[in-house]
């Protein structure tokens, strides 16, 4: 994993960089890189708080070219400092998490409830997103790929509600799951599978441990 900070929109703003290269196949619900393929690095930006440019996967693209050693990648976008990225590990499976809580919510929202998410921010903007990142060893299908997405994110919204946050997450969450490409590839990613339980154990402890982070900054 490598830090880096460049100058945007006057604000000096970091960015994280895993270089996996060849070999590697990647499920994310990012914009750049979504989907299922082989992909070779993994970013995750830090952009300013109330982001409006609509040309996010483009940003993303170009921050990659400059950053990226090459090849299809995915990248991800969030108002947090990603220097205060959590890493955890369990059994071999590797969990990178920044959280930033601004508007936790639920998922099932009543229709016509307003979006807090667009709320204007306070003088000193509280941001909000939690991306995940998670590599594993091993091949997977790419039902099993599916499973462990929700696997992650039950894991997630697990760990939120113990840290005491009313909420599954935030509106803008993504998630990116990288394991080999090559090798026997296992069947099953959801909780009680092998692989599936070290991705919840290790996804539970880097985001409580970035949720409880994220109140202590922001409670005193």
């Amino acid at each position: 994993m490598k830090l880096t900070y460049r100058e945007e929109d006057g604000e000096r703003l970091g960015t994280l960089l895993w270089e996996f290269g060849p070999g590697w196949r990647m499920i994310s619900s990012a914009m750049l890189g979504g989907g299922i393929g082989p992909r070779e690095w993994v970013l995750n930006a830090q952009v300013v708080a109330g982001y409006a440019r609509m040309d996010p996967a483009e940003h993303l693209a170009s921050l990659g070219a400059s950053l990226a050693p090459g090849g299809d990648g995915v990248g991800m976008m969030t108002a947090a400092s990603v220097d205060r990225c959590v890493r955890a590990v369990d059994g071999g499976v590797e969990a990178h998490a920044t959280v930033g809580l601004r508007v936790p919510t639920w998922a099932a929202a009543p229709e016509g409830r307003a979006d807090q998410e667009l709320a204007p921010l306070r003088a000193v903007p509280a941001v909000g997103t939690v991306n995940i990142l998670v590599v594993a060893p091993v091949a997977m299908t790419d039902a099993a790929l599916v499973n462990t997405v929700m696997t992650v994110t039950e894991a997630k919204s697990q760990a939120l509600l113990e840290a005491g946050y009313a909420g599954t997450g935030t509106a803008s969450d993504a998630v990116c799951v990288a394991v080999r490409a090559d090798g026997p590839a296992e069947l099953f990613g959801g909780p009680r599978s092998e692989w599936g339980a070290r991705m919840a154990r290790a996804v539970h402890a880097a985001v409580r441990q970035g949720a409880e982070a994220w109140h202590h900054r922001h409670s005193t």
